[in-house]
């Protein structure tokens, strides 16, 4: 008897020690739980998936006119293209910079547009805006709104903790007869990275 015991617990420890790949052969095991084989293999190694969280998203800014000139690049009716740097502050950014680049028929409609914000850590987050400014102002605007724009933005992704970052919402936007700048309100959702800021 004991030697058929040690005979079972050698031949144990043989199999133990051996490596995966030699015990299942050519063929990967499937992972447990519907996770990838790139899941597992990071669980393995110690790397957690990152967890994604759906939060609000506001964001607050002025943008300054950089440019409105006739652009070969924009496709017919838009021939127009519009550079605006803008800059403020917003809920996972912190204070930001930022830049819209878009072009514009002559009705006004305008978009999609090529833009990113800069948070205060240096991560990047790209957005797009399309729609149309309509001259005048809405009844809930301030008495010097002379065009505003109320369209869909979406999220597209970024550097950092907006790696894979989704989302979408509505501006609130509007050109003044007070100053030179466009102002700016945003409010949606991102889906991003869970982290100690967005829980």
């Amino acid at each position: 008897m004991k030697k058929i015991f040690q005979f079972l617990v050698l031949t144990s420890l043989i199999f133990a020690c051996s490596d995966s790949t030699d015990f299942w052969g050519n063929e990967t095991p499937e992972p447990l739980n519907g996770e990838t084989n790139e899941d597992e293999n990071a669980r393995r190694n110690g790397r957690d998936k990152p967890v994604m969280v759906t939060v609000p998203f506001k964001a607050d800014f002025l943008g300054e006119y950089q440019s409105v000139e006739p652009d070969e690049s924009c496709e017919l009716p838009q021939f127009v293209r519009v550079i605006v740097d803008f800059e403020g502050n917003g809920t996972h950014l912190g204070k930001f910079t930022g830049n819209f680049s878009f072009c514009v028929d002559q009705e006004s409609n305008y978009g999609p547009s090529d833009s990113y914000m800069v948070a205060a850590n240096g991560d990047i987050l790209y957005v797009s805006i399309e729609g149309q400014v309509i001259g005048g102002r809405e009844d809930d605007h301030p008495e010097y709104v002379d065009s505003y724009w109320r369209d869909p933005f979406v999220i597209l992704g970024g550097t950092g903790r907006f790696e894979g970052a989704t989302g979408s919402g509505m501006s609130d936007d509007y050109n003044s007869s007070e100053d030179p700048y466009s102002h700016h309100h945003w409010e949606g959702t991102i889906t991003m990275k869970k982290g100690k800021d967005n829980l």
